[in-house]
């Protein structure tokens, strides 16, 4: 994983187009809010990341580590979520709508309220530890 400045993350946030950071180490960081649609954040390091209120619509968050992130109220929809780690997340009042969350984990994930209109669950791990079909 990569390891970045809060000045380097600054810098990458305000560039243009969508955003490449796959395999980027963004754990602890304050995200709450940004704009980061069609970003590449496969096999990024997000853990516990506040992402409350951002916008991850259309997303690559494939092989993703967000483990107790905060996702309340995140725009996740058409996001590429396919094995990504979820576990303890708060995804209350995330729109889900469409997302592609096949064999992700999202055991003991908080799911109040959360969109998941269209969403793939096949195979994904349920907040209660059970396997979707």
């Amino acid at each position: 994983m990569t390891n970045l400045t809060s000045d380097q993350i600054i810098d990458l946030l305000t560039q243009p187009g969508p955003l490449q950071l796959a395999g980027i180490d963004l754990s602890d960081v304050d995200l709450s809010g940004v704009d980061l649609s069609k970003a590449d954040l496969s096999k990024a390091d997000l853990t516990r990341a506040d992402l409350s209120e951002a916008d991850l619509s259309e997303a690559n968050l494939s092989r993703a580590y967000l483990s107790g992130a905060n996702l309340r109220k995140a725009n996740l929809s058409e996001a590429n979520l396919s094995r990504a780690y979820l576990s303890g997340a708060n995804l209350s009042g995330t729109n889900l709508s469409k997302a592609n969350l096949h064999h992700a984990n999202l055991d003991h994930a908080n799911l109040h309220r959360t969109n998941l209109s269209g969403a793939n669950l096949s195979g994904a791990t349920m907040p209660d530890g059970t396997k979707h079909d």
